[in-house]
């Protein structure tokens, strides 16, 4: 089964949008690290993609970036391949 790994805060458009988004792709678990509940982990999500900007994704630890780069794989035809490399 694919990794999906997201920063996200509750509130934010772009990662409910990005949730959506990979809910209609079939992704049932997506671990979500919450950098409004924990705010000490938005330093690391820094550190690993190099952004502050949330949604932060990465699939089967591939950093893909924010929602639009995930909206952006979509209209390409890519983030089908991806996902189906990582099943």
């Amino acid at each position: 089964m694919v990794q999906v790994l997201m920063y996200c805060t509750a509130a934010c458009p772009y990662c409910q949008a990005a949730d959506r988004l990979l809910a209609r792709k079939g992704v049932k678990d997506v671990e979500r690290v919450r950098v409004d509940l924990e705010p000490g982990r938005r330093a690391e999500m820094k550190q690993q993609s190099g952004r502050w900007t949330v949604p932060q994704i990465w699939i089967d630890g591939r950093h893909i970036g924010g929602s639009d780069e995930l909206h952006g794989l979509e209209q390409s035809g890519e983030l089908d391949q991806l996902l189906a490399k990582a099943k």
